[in-house]
């Protein structure tokens, strides 16, 4: 089955919080916030028109159904076999990272990010009065690593209580090996660090690269890890609100719920209890056909940007791409200043991802190839 991956969806019809400026400006082009501008597949829209023909929309509790799609995909897309009793459902990873901070720690104690990093990482744990420590990943051959080394000490000065870990990475794209993952659980259990995983991008690995659920690559692992994922960001559903947290150790479970308990965010909304269920029992074909369209759009990407000054970091897994303007001879304001009003393109800013973000800028690849190659042409006429 061929989807519409080829079509332009008309958000600003829905007040879409990534097209607003354009909605205003005609001729910007947002390729920002990570979602998609790609139609859903069909059984999607399906569901939630039966569910609006009910005409009665009040409190939905999850299904059993819901608990083994979420189940049987861990088990078959990533080898990860979890028990139903094991499934905490939130509304949002992010959320879940709030819970997970409060539950395990105390207010000035030290919580670690590998930065740059998804930007809520820093902002959860600042807000809630917590010690951030920032451990910089280290660009090597075209990707962003991990030095164990600085790592490991980072964590003992620090007293590091719990380690905010993305994987695979957002913003660099970078699919950790089992290697990787062994050597950062090694590190933590040594230390007596809780570890919580956001893999919420867990199922857009690219180009043959395998991701790995933390808890796969050992047993062990799973007395002191939290892991956080979604169908909302594999399948275009993120306005539905619907997440889940992993956790095996039991006294670590009831900690977490009893937090979220207090924080009053142990309800998910129906539309996301009924997207989550459909999304992991229907929407495989539409994900294997994404992913060649993402393969695609990458590649022109790097194909169009190879003629200018400005690093690609290609990405290894989701739709996000790292670009490095350090070249360009322009500081890190005119870079955003170009951008927004010759080139006419609205990327994330690199800053907001850590100090290690400066003359970068985040860009979405989610979108029709057309599209893709009109904002390379800007990118290319703007600083070839």
């Amino acid at each position: 089955m061929t989807y519409h991956f080829t079509e332009f969806p008309d958000r600003t019809l829905s007040n879409a919080y990534k097209w607003q400026k354009a909605a205003a400006d005609k001729d910007l082009i947002p390729l920002w916030i990570a979602d998609m501008d790609f139609i859903t597949f069909p059984e999607m829209t399906a569901a939630l028109e039966a569910f609006a023909k009910q005409g009665v929309y009040g409190y939905d509790g999850p299904k059993d159904s819901l608990y083994q799609a979420i189940l049987d995909w861990e088990e078959t897309q990533h080898g990860y076999k979890v028990a139903k009793e094991d499934v905490v459902l939130i509304e949002g990873v992010v959320p879940a990272i709030s819970v997970a901070i409060q539950a395990f720690t105390k207010e000035d104690e030290a919580v670690l990010i590998n930065t740059p990093v998804y930007p809520p990482f820093a902002r959860t744990v600042t807000l809630n009065n917590r010690r951030l420590i920032n451990n910089s990943l280290v660009e090597k051959d075209g990707h962003f690593e991990l030095d164990f080394v600085q790592l490991e000490k980072d964590i003992i000065d620090n007293e590091v209580k719990l380690y905010v870990f993305c994987s695979p990475h957002n913003p660099g794209g970078r699919v950790w090996t089992a290697e990787e993952l062994l050597q950062v659980g090694q590190i933590c259990q040594k230390h007596g660090v809780i570890l919580v995983s956001d893999e919420i991008h867990q199922d857009l690995t690219l180009f043959g690269h395998q991701n790995h659920s933390f808890n796969t690559v050992s047993p062990d692992f799973k007395e002191f890890t939290i892991i956080l994922s979604s169908a909302t960001k594999t399948f275009n559903i993120a306005g539905t609100k619907n997440s889940f947290a992993l956790i095996e150790n039991e006294v670590l479970r009831k900690l977490f719920q009893k937090r979220q308990l207090a924080n009053n965010q142990h309800e998910v909304s129906s539309l996301g209890l009924l997207a989550t269920e459909v999304a992991l029992r229907e929407g495989l074909p539409w994900l294997k056909e994404l992913k060649t369209v993402l393969e695609t759009n990458v590649n022109v990407v790097c194909d169009a940007l190879a003629q200018t000054k400005i690093k690609v970091m290609k990405p290894e897994g989701t739709y996000l791409m790292w670009l490095d303007f350090s070249e360009i001879g322009l500081s890190h304001e005119e870079v955003a200043e170009v951008l927004a009003d010759k080139a006419k393109l609205q990327l994330n800013d690199g800053l907001t991802f850590g100090r290690e973000g400066k003359n970068h800028f985040r860009l979405n690849v989610a979108a029709p190839t057309t599209l893709i190659a009109e904002a390379c042409e800007r990118l290319v006429n703007t600083f070839g």
